[in-house]
C-alpha cells in the first residue's frame, strides 16, 4: 500500500454542514414517528352531531344545518345521520344523510330539509351508525 491509500481525506466544512443537517432531519422524523406511535391510542371513532346554526325558511321549506365531528382516533366510513321531527308526540317527518368517511378530527356539514316548521315540535338529530374501514 502506498502512503496516499492509507490517508483518509479530511472532510470539508460543507460536508460537515450537509451531514449535520441530514442527521438532524433524520432525527426529527424518527422522533415524530416514535411520538405518534406512543401517543396513538387507537380509539374508535367518537362521533357527535350538532345543529348550531339557525333554521332558514325558503319557499315554505325549512333548512336545518348540522355538523358532525369525529373526535376519536380511527376513521369512520358510511356515517349515517338521522333527523326526526316530532309534532304533538308523533313523528311528522324524518330524514337521513350519509357521509362517506370522517377521519380523526374531521368535521362535515350538511342540512336537513323539512316541509313543516321544526320550531313547532321537537327535532332530534343523531348519528345512527358507521362502519370501520
Amino acid at each position: 500500500m502506498t502512503q496516499t491509500e492509507q490517508q483518509k481525506p479530511e472532510r470539508s466544512p460543507a460536508e460537515w454542514v450537509t451531514f449535520s443537517a441530514a442527521s438532524f432531519i433524520l432525527a426529527v422524523i424518527v422522533s415524530l414517528v416514535g411520538y405518534t406511535w406512543l401517543n396513538d391510542k387507537n380509539q374508535p371513532p367518537i362521533l357527535s352531531v350538532t345543529n348550531k346554526k339557525t333554521i332558514r325558511e325558503i319557499d315554505g321549506q325549512f333548512y336545518v344545518p348540522f355538523e358532525v365531528v369525529n373526535t376519536g382516533g380511527d376513521t369512520a366510513e358510511s356515517v349515517q345521520i338521522m333527523a326526526e321531527l316530532e309534532i304533538n308526540g308523533k313523528v311528522a317527518e324524518s330524514g337521513e344523510q350519509q357521509i362517506d368517511f370522517l377521519s380523526s378530527g374531521e368535521m362535515e356539514e350538511g342540512a336537513f330539509v323539512f316541509s313543516q316548521n321544526p320550531r313547532q315540535g321537537q327535532l332530534t338529530i343523531r348519528v345512527a351508525s358507521y362502519k370501520l374501514p
